[in-house]
């Protein structure tokens, strides 16, 4: 099936009792060196990173505790359409760090009208020596009209191997849904959605952080992951069966990387990777296995923030940034939409999503109609809620909504500790 490392389960047991009783661990009596302590320190980090390892459960019943009225978070993830017509939205709560989980609900209306959580992917657990997170990822329809969720487990906000993880909803469109047994693919983790090449190949974009790890593992838990360290592709010849790395490319500045490419009409991958200073452009001759030294692209400017990127059934590129123009930005406000006809090289339109401060984080899919959808979010921690757009290129053109349906900074999900008004019973008023 899909790669999976080593698993012990004695050694998670150890770890736990080290971190929980370390006099136990090391006895007073005998002396022990420096070297000696901190191949110790690591050995039990390493133990603890393993408990990221195990499956997640899946809560297919997560009400009433996660009902929208009880949270207090919200950060978009990702958004996808069934074969159907329902659309699927994911997104973490709790925060964006340790506490964080996932969750995912959906629409049968077109995006009018959205459900209670249907899916709660949350590994925290109150006797784990570390907190053990669920944190980024993103929905796909695959072109067999499987509904997969992507997600992150990893201990802490970041061991230093993290860990991208699947499930899959072979019948997105039921009224009962089931879901498959929770994989883990990689390391690392990944926030954009696959592509499927012109040779039927399906391409994943995994992010493996140039760094050791976060907050305790930031002494550098994992050294013999370092030569994949960077914005990755995994390839699937067989549907998702299975994944394998085919090459990746490290990045100046490095960040979370959040990286997504197109393939262009000479089969070249045109990739776009966040840094700290700003999105990369960096391009692969030969399917991804090797890249060219990034740059910042000509043209476009954009924060150390996530941005959308695809290619629409008309041929041209949409790309989803922050700035007011293509080529300007003012940190994360001023959403906005913009269209290619030359892959890339030009960009016109510029349809204004959301001009506030604190939006961020675009995902998005193309409808059979040609319409776009755009998820977003905006002052996650002080609000959480997550919007949607949905327009069309005739509206980025014109810098304005000229379609009939489309509308702009429509609720997908309103945490209920966060907004309370929304929540009053209005009966004891």
């Amino acid at each position: 099936m899909l790669m999976r490392p080593h698993l012990l389960i004695a050694p998670l047991l150890l770890a736990s009792l080290v971190l929980l009783a370390p006099s136990s661990a090391i006895s007073e009596d005998e002396p022990v060196s420096v070297e000696q302590a901190r191949r110790q320190e690591l050995q039990v980090l390493r133990e603890v990173a393993d408990l990221a390892l195990l499956p997640p459960r899946l809560n297919t019943s997560p009400l009433p505790e996660y009902a929208l009225k009880n949270l207090g978070y919200g950060m978009t993830i990702g958004i996808a359409q069934t074969p159907g017509g329902r659309i699927y939205n994911a997104w973490i709560g709790g925060e964006d760090g340790p506490k964080a989980y996932m969750l995912v609900n959906h629409s049968d209306d077109d995006g009018q009208t959205w459900s209670e959580p249907d899916l709660v992917i949350d590994s925290r657990a109150a006797h784990l020596p570390i907190p053990r997170s669920v944190i980024v990822g993103n929905l796909w329809t695959d072109p067999l009209g499987r509904l997969w969720v992507f997600f992150d487990q990893t201990m802490n906000h970041f061991d230093g191997r993290g860990g991208l993880w699947c499930t899959r909803c072979d019948k997105p469109d039921a009224d009962k849904l089931e879901w498959t047994t929770p994989e883990r693919i990689w390391h690392g983790s990944m926030l954009n959605k696959p592509i499927v090449n012109s040779k039927g190949e399906w391409l994943l974009f995994a992010q493996l952080l140039q760094s050791n790890g976060i907050g305790p593992f930031s002494a550098g838990v994992f050294p013999e992951l370092d030569s994949l360290r960077g914005a990755s592709i995994l390839v699937s010849t067989d549907e998702g069966k299975t994944w394998t790395r085919r090459g990746g490319v490290k990045m100046p500045n490095p960040n979370w990387m959040e990286h997504r490419a197109i393939e262009r009409e000479d089969g070249s991958l045109w990739m776009l990777v966040r840094t700290t200073k700003g999105a990369m452009l960096t391009i692969s001759q030969d399917g991804g296995k090797s890249w060219s030294t990034p740059e910042f692209p000509e043209g476009i400017k954009h924060p150390a923030a996530r941005f959308f990127l695809e290619k629409l059934k008309s041929g041209r590129w949409l790309l989803v940034k922050h700035g007011k123009t293509i080529d300007n930005h003012e940190g994360r406000s001023h959403l906005s939409a913009w269209l290619s006809a030359d892959e890339g090289k030009t960009w016109q339109g510029g349809l204004m999503l959301d001009e506030r401060r604190g939006v961020s984080y675009p995902d998005g899919f193309q409808a059979d109609d040609g319409s776009i959808y755009i998820s977003y979010d905006w002052q996650r921690g002080s609000k959480g809620h997550v919007n949607l757009a949905k327009f069309t290129e005739a509206d980025i053109l014109a810098g304005t909504l000229v379609s009939k349906d489309s509308r702009l900074k429509h609720p997908i999900v309103r945490p209920g500790k966060l907004n309370p008004e929304l929540y009053e019973d209005k009966a004891h008023k």
